[in-house]
């Protein structure tokens, strides 16, 4: 469960993703496209209604989602005031760049409101929405769709500030409703019986209630104390369940649009320089991490993309071949450290000789934890230098690896996964590592030695170029080059996996696995009477 399987169920999208990336109607009934590519028309359905659950009145019907209410979600999410960690998703909409990068404070309230009013969102009527981007994009009407631009109820937001999201005073238009919420515990959902889509799909499920443990063994005994019906399972636990005979006819193993990797600093000495930064990536057994500590079938990664996203380079061996065992072409680990051991040696620090303590910080659930043991091993044994271990709490540690974070408070090197909001490399190597229009965790392409692409264009050059072309093919052959420079020429970052999905399931349950957009529990059927049957009563 994330908080975007939340979101999909409690708010409607102009537009929904599908489990094979395509695009399809929601909110939009239907949409159009100007001469020039950068004015997006949507018509809405005009049968959705927002509304809240008291625990005195139930679900209450407030009035009716309107195109009005697109556009204040668009323009909230570019408000720097809002401080949308996702307001970057939206910056091929004009005008929300300009006005999320804006220092409020410094700006009169005119001046504000003339930038919030510059970005590309209308409703010429209550059910029209029309969004204008920068640049014509073959992705944008997946980004349409995205939670950042779903419609919110502005009157609760303005009446209560930060805790519009609380039980009781949020108001949804989505198949749930939200019943309680009891921080890093638990959630129950119930079905919104104003809902115009019950009558179109299988789902019968009307109360869901979810535990929101942080640590996956509690979780994971509860579901084999039949108190939960799906729940992933713990990599301690992979073993036993493939082999146990109820729970092995229980598990799912499922792909995911989802990579792992190492990240670094990288203007954070050692990791500065670009041999030790290959060095330490070649050092990883990516094959020996599947196989012993993860067991789950993973793929090993030599690309920021999965094979699943469009635009990927995944498996290409003309890229970063030292991260692939040779069953996949590449060069196998013995040959990947003896190469390590070269580029550590050519770097100044022959046998790790002179290399000084780095820290690898991590989150504290338990896989992160884990997985970053086996490379704090790997690295002390095949290139003789140390590691120190650390570890923060989720949203702690995602302010700390941000490039704002001061030099001296970030790690030189840190576990992250990154998963698909939609199937398309922009939203990959552009919005993520671009460093003048993505996330850039990195903090790369500073270095004027930054390596160049295909005629002496520039990772940052590749991707932009990418983002705005239409052909397929060039767009194909620049996210190749782009993703060449990430994982190998530069070595901005270690590649691990291409993640799988793995959990149980119990039979009563029918459910969907899929590895684009959030979890559509609406479309889960759920056996009752069979469920008590197998819980004894």
């Amino acid at each position: 469960m994330s908080a975007v399987d939340i979101i999909e169920n409690l708010f409607l999208g102009l537009t929904d993703i599908e489990a094979d990336g395509s695009v399809a109607p929601e909110l939009a009934t239907a949409w159009s496209l100007s001469a020039d590519r950068l004015t997006y028309t949507f018509k809405l359905r005009d049968d959705v209604s927002w509304v809240r659950y008291t625990p005195t009145g139930g679900v209450q019907k407030l009035g009716p989602v309107t195109a009005p209410d697109v556009v204040y979600g668009v323009k909230r999410t570019c408000d720097p005031r809002t401080a949308s960690t996702y307001a970057y998703v939206d910056y091929i909409i004009a005008g929300c760049k300009a006005l999320n990068t804006a220092d409020a404070a410094k700006l009169s309230a005119a001046e504000l409101q003339a930038l919030v009013d510059g970005v590309g969102a209308s409703a010429p009527d209550a059910y029209t929405v029309q969004l204008t981007v920068n640049t014509p994009a073959a992705y944008f009407l997946a980004i349409a769709g995205m939670w950042v631009n779903r419609p919110q109820y502005r009157a609760v937001i303005e009446e209560k500030g930060e805790r519009w999201t609380e039980p009781g005073s949020i108001v949804t238009n989505g198949p749930y409703t939200l019943v309680s919420w009891f921080h890093d515990d638990n959630m129950v959902l119930e079905k919104n019986p104003f809902w115009y889509g019950w009558s179109n799909v299988s789902g019968n499920i009307e109360r869901i209630e979810m535990s929101m443990l942080v640590d996956s063994a509690p979780s994971f005994a509860m579901y084999e104390a039949d108190k939960l019906d799906t729940e992933s399972v713990p990599l301690g636990d992979i073993e036993r369940v493939k082999t146990d005979p109820v729970l092995s006819k229980e598990f799912y193993r499922v792909p995911a649009a989802c990579s792992v990797f190492v990240g670094f600093t990288n203007s954070k000495p050692p990791m500065d320089n670009v041999l030790v930064r290959k060095a330490l990536s070649a050092a990883i057994d990516r094959q020996g991490l599947i196989e012993n500590v993860l067991k789950g079938g993973q793929i090993s990664a030599n690309t920021f993309a999965p094979s699943s996203i469009f635009g990927n380079a995944a498996g290409a061996l003309d890229i970063a071949p030292w991260t692939l065992p040779i069953e996949m072409g590449g060069w196998g680990y013995d040959k990947a450290l003896a190469q390590a051991r070269l580029w550590l040696a050519e770097a100044g620090y022959p046998d790790g000789k002179g290399f000084p303590t780095i820290t690898f910080l991590h989150t504290t659930s338990d896989r992160p934890r884990q997985i970053a043991e086996a490379i704090q091993a790997m690295w002390k044994q095949g290139l003789g230098i140390k590691v120190e271990l650390a570890n923060q709490e989720g949203k702690v540690f995602l302010t700390t690896i941000q490039p704002s974070t001061p030099l001296q408070g970030r790690s030189q090197a840190w576990y992250l996964g990154w998963c698909a909001d939609y199937p398309d490399e922009n939203n990959w190597v552009h919005e993520v590592f671009n460093s003048n229009e993505g996330v850039n965790y990195l903090s790369w392409e500073k270095d004027a030695n930054a390596p160049l692409g295909p005629d002496g264009k520039s990772f940052n050059q590749l991707t932009k170029e990418a983002q705005e072309i239409e052909d397929p093919a060039q767009r194909q052959a620049l996210y190749h080059a782009a993703e060449k420079i990430l994982s190998d020429d530069a070595a901005a970052f270690a590649p691990l996996y291409y993640s799988v999905r793995l959990g149980v399931t119990k039979p009563y349950l029918q459910r969907t696995y899929p590895s684009l957009g959030g979890e559509k529990w609406y479309t889960w059927v759920l056996d009752w009477n069979a469920k008590q049957k197998a819980r004894g009563k």
